[in-house]
Formats: C-alpha cells, structure tokens, sequence
C-alpha cells in the first residue's frame, strides 16, 4: 500500500494545473483541435451536448476500458477530470483573442510542450492516472511498447473517430498526435528519475521501456 505524501499530491495538482493549462492554449491557438477534442466536437455534433460535458462520459467509459489491463483509478483520476476542466475553462476566459499566425503557432507549440510535462509530473505522483494516460500505461506495460508508440496510436484512434463524427481537424491537430508522446516519455523518465514518487517498495512496477 502506498503512503499519500503531501509532496505527490502537490506534484498531481501541479502537473494537473500544468496539463490543463497546456490544453487551453492549444484549444486557445485555434490551429486545429487535439485528437480527443476532435473526438468530444464529433459527439457533441451528434448528442447537443456541449463538448466539455461529452468528455466526462467518454473519460469514464475510458476507464472501464483500462480496468482489464492492470490499471486502478485512484484520486488522481477523479481529479484529473475536475481540475483540467476547470483550468482549461479559466485559462480560455483569461486569454485575450489572439490573430497573429506567430502567436498561434507559438501557442500550439508551446502548449504541447506545456500539457506534455504537466501530464508526466502527475503521472510521476502514481496517485491514479487520467481515463487516457491510463489506458496509455496499461496498453505499455502490458505489450512492452514505448509510452510514445502507445500514446500516438491512441491519439490517431481518437483523431479518426473524431473525425468521421464529423470533428474539426487542422495542423494542430497533427502536431498534438504526434508530438505529445515523445514530451510525456522524455518528461516521465525525468521526474522518476529525480523525484521518489514511482512505486518506491513495488518491485513489479518497472519502469516503461522506450
């Protein structure tokens, strides 16, 4: 049983405020929309619901899927739906309109940079992964595959059934698909290497190989 020290649930809500504040701007450059949001766009297109409440659903349904590969939610997982909704709400309303193309594409690239590290300080924190980074750690461990390998497959599943619902797809949709993996595996391999939070007395736990 792992004991909840305060340094691992600040690294989570850190990493957290991080990753949603990653994804605002990459929603904010409007450069296209990353491939889970290309997903959420398309089912709101069908439903009505508006597509911040869709990714709730979707998030659960994601964690049923994971159960089977060895994944337990934990407080992290419940938070990671709260918080990032919430810093991505506040952050879109802070923002100022942007038009410059140097500005968005800053933003888009700097936001991939920015959620990429967020994503991997509160998965180093192992007080329960995200419905996606979940399935994302479970499908690695279970295969052996590189977390960039597994993280861009996903990515592109979501993208394609995002878009044949109808989502918006654009350059930045691209660039998160492809470029989101290798941050969180570069990123990941440095908080556990400095930071103790990774399974510290769980010998079963090995970390991902590249």
């Amino acid at each position: 049983m792992h004991t909840y020290k305060p340094h691992r649930w600040l690294a989570l809500f850190i990493g957290l405020i991080v990753f949603g504040f990653g994804l605002a701007c990459v929603i904010h450059a409007n450069l296209g929309l990353g491939p889970w949001d290309v997903l959420h766009q398309g089912l709101s297109i069908h439903t009505g619901i508006p597509i911040g409440t869709v990714s709730i659903p979707v998030g659960f349904l994601i964690m049923v899927g994971w159960l089977p590969l060895g994944e337990r939610p934990g407080w992290g997982t419940l938070a990671n739906v709260i918080v990032v909704g919430l810093m991505i709400d506040i952050v879109l309303w802070v923002l100022p309109p942007v038009d410059h193309l140097v500005v968005r594409i800053s933003l888009l690239v700097g936001g991939i940079l920015v959620s990429g590290v967020g994503s991997a300080l509160y998965l180093s924190a192992h007080l329960g992964a995200g419905p996606r980074d979940g399935l994302m750690l479970g499908l690695a461990r279970r295969t052996g595959w590189s977390i960039r390998l597994i993280r861009t497959m996903i990515e592109l599943i979501a993208l394609l059934g995002g878009w044949w619902l109808g989502g918006t797809i654009g350059i930045g949709t691209l660039a998160v698909a492809f470029g989101i993996g290798p941050v969180i595996q570069t990123a990941l391999r440095f908080f556990d290497n400095r930071f103790q939070f990774a399974y510290p007395h769980d010998p079963q736990k090995a970390p991902i190989s590249s």
